[in-house]
Order: C-alpha cells, then structure tokens, then sequence
C-alpha cells in the first residue's frame, strides 16, 4: 500500500515542531538518491517560491471617511489615478496605473511607499450629495491611517511562461524587458524548479483557500487567476510547455514587508510590480512527491519571435539550459536573461521554510480546487 498522510497529520508534525521540510531545490537534489515512495515516507512539505513581474496586481484602500464626508468619484494617490468606482471612500489601485505628471511612476511605487510605512498624498473629489455633502479631501496617508488595505492581485504566479526572442531587425520594448534585434537575446520569466505551481503540475494541492507566503505576509489563494489555461499541451513529464495555470491571492499590506515587493518601470511599455510568492507543497502521497521531484532539465517552455505579428514559436527549451546562461535557436546561441529573481525565490523558499519549522506557518488545505 503507497504512503498516504493528511493535512490534519503533517499539521500535527509541524505544531510537534517535527516536521520534515525541504525546499523545491532541495528535494531535487534528494530525488537523484532517493525514490518518489522514498521521499513520501520522508518527508513532509516542501516550499516553493516565485519573484518576477506580476502587472495584474494591485490594493483596495477605504480611507475613512473625512469630515465632511465626502463621496470620492476621482482619486489620485501621488498622481497616479485609482479606481473610485466601488462605495464612498473605497478603491481600488492598479499596479500598471501611471502617474499624470510621470510615466515612469505608478500604482507600483505607491503600493511600495506604502507597504514602506511611507506617506502618500491622496487627492479626492466628489460632486457633494446630501450625505456627502463634502467635495474635496486631500491629506496625507499611509497604511496606519487608514481603515483597511489589502492587496488582491487577479493574476499572479504563472505556472509557466514563454521565452521572448526577437527575430526582427529593430529593437522591441516589451513586458518581458527590451528584446534585441536579430535574436540578440532571450527573455524569460520563471523560476523553474522553485516555481509554485511547477510542483504542483495538476493543480491537486494549491486551491482556493490555500495559505501561502505574499510579499512578506501569510495570505491565500482566493481563486483561479485571469487567463488560467491549465489544458495547454504537457511534456512527457506532465509539465505544461506554455503559460497554463495562474493563480489570484489576497494578502494583508499591513503586514507586508517591502524586501518582497520592487516597483519597476519598463522602458518604453510601462509600470510593473515585482511580487514575492512562496507556497508550501504537503507531501500528501508518492504522486505528489514525484511532482516536486522534477527539476530543471524536465521542465520545458516554449520559445515565441515577439518580433513578428502573431508571435510565431520556433522551438522548446528548459529551464536547465535558460539558467545556463545561453540557448541555441534557428542555430544561433543566444543569451539569456531572466526577469525573474531566482536568487530572491530562493530566499522566499527558505524564509517560508523556516516559518514551517518554527510553528509559525500551517499548510491549510483547499475548499475547492482550482479546475474544479
């Protein structure tokens, strides 16, 4: 009979203070010795962790209402618009939003001034109601004054993601960073064995409700991401080739810290959010050991021309050969350059793991799964 726990047992170890916790890295390295049965037998959780760009990100603030109140219909928080649509003193505030007065500053810097402790100015205006009857509030805030303020991000944490070449004769500017003429350069953006959903490749684990590490403080999965695609086409090892799953989460700001969080400015395409990510794998079975196994060399992504209308693909990598620094297509080697930070995902992945081992951080287990 294979190895079977439960969240409720792997809970009690980790309250007991012994549980076995390994980073996604680490268990790779284990899996050349030792068996999926093996590491099931052995070990409890794993943690995953992710650090790149994340534009579909961003917080909802209510303010609190000034006296007089008033019914805030435009918003600017240091120049950068937020969406007031919601009730009186809420909004919402986008990360690719960008300042009136400076494109190179947006929803981005501010979420980051504020998680900071920093002041920002807010500049609100209403038409004034009868219960409203004010028209203007324009003070200084940070995440203290306010009633509430919580970041909740529609896509973050992409299972996968394409690797950006540029076979055209002009440089391109792009989200995934400036693609150089004449494949030049490569472009890609996940952190390959340490990526969260990676190690989860069905998607049986993360779910909604699962707690994860968000920028620094305990949050969770409170849904299936825009764009989730989880049926795109998978490589012997189970691995979708393409961008598939994505995930959304939710998260106190109030508890952020900024060493997980980097505002960012793309030249010539915009603002953009750097989001730290970790997630706790349990080692629930074998299957599920054998998922966090799989290492670099078996995890593949596929190469797209975004120099050319329709983005055509012209080939498959992996992730062992990216982080080498150099992968060869239509013949030619090319350099590579990861948007991500591997080198923070990795520190995520140990800071989540400590956490586990010091009783401070509990696998909690999904209310629904995510391709359910």
């Amino acid at each position: 009979m294979g190895i079977k726990k439960t969240y409720e047992e792997i809970n009690e170890k980790i309250k007991k203070g012994k549980a076995v916790v390994l980073t996604a890295e680490e268990v790779t390295k284990l899996a050349r010795e030792k068996s999926p049965a093996e590491i099931a037998r052995s070990v409890d959780v794993i943690t995953t962790a992710t650090f790149g760009p994340m534009c579909s990100s961003g917080i909802f603030i209510n303010f609190g209402n000034p006296d007089p109140p008033v019914r805030m219909e435009k918003i600017l928080l240091n120049q950068v618009p937020a969406h007031a649509g919601i009730a009186a003193v809420d909004a919402y505030l986008g990360a690719t939003a960008e300042s009136v007065t400076d494109i190179k500053y947006g929803g981005a810097h501010v979420i980051e001034a504020l998680i900071k402790g920093e002041k920002v100015e807010l500049q609100a205006r209403g038409k004034g109601t009868d219960c409203y009857p004010g028209k203007e509030d324009i003070r200084q805030i940070d995440k203290d004054s306010v009633n509430e303020i919580f970041m909740f991000n529609p896509r973050n944490a992409y299972q996968n993601y394409s690797v950006a070449v540029n076979c055209s004769d002009s440089v391109k500017y792009t989200y995934m960073g400036v693609l150089l003429p004449g494949l030049g350069n490569a472009m890609y953006s996940t952190s390959g064995e340490l990526s969260p959903l990676l190690n989860d490749p069905d998607l049986r684990i993360i779910g909604i409700g699962t707690r994860i590490f968000l920028c620094g403080a305990q949050g969770y999965v409170s849904w299936n991401g825009t764009q989730f695609n989880p049926e795109v086409k998978k490589n012997q090892y189970g691995i979708p080739i393409n961008n598939a799953a994505t995930i959304a989460v939710i998260g106190d700001l109030k508890k952020m810290s900024s060493e997980y969080i980097k505002a960012a400015y793309f030249e010539k395409y915009g603002v953009s959010l750097f989001v730290g990510i970790g997630i706790p794998i349990p080692v629930l079975d074998e299957e599920i050991a054998a998922g966090v196994s799989i290492g670099n060399r078996q995890i593949e992504t596929t190469i797209f021309d975004y120099g050319s209308s329709g983005k055509p693909q012209l080939g498959i990598t992996n992730y062992e050969e990216l982080q080498s620094g150099y992968i060869r297509v239509n013949g030619k080697k090319i350099k590579t350059a990861p948007l991500s930070s591997i080198k923070k995902a990795r520190k995520i992945a140990h800071v989540l793991k400590g956490r586990i081992l010091n009783r401070e951080f509990l696998i909690s287990k999904p209310v629904q799964q995510l391709k359910d």
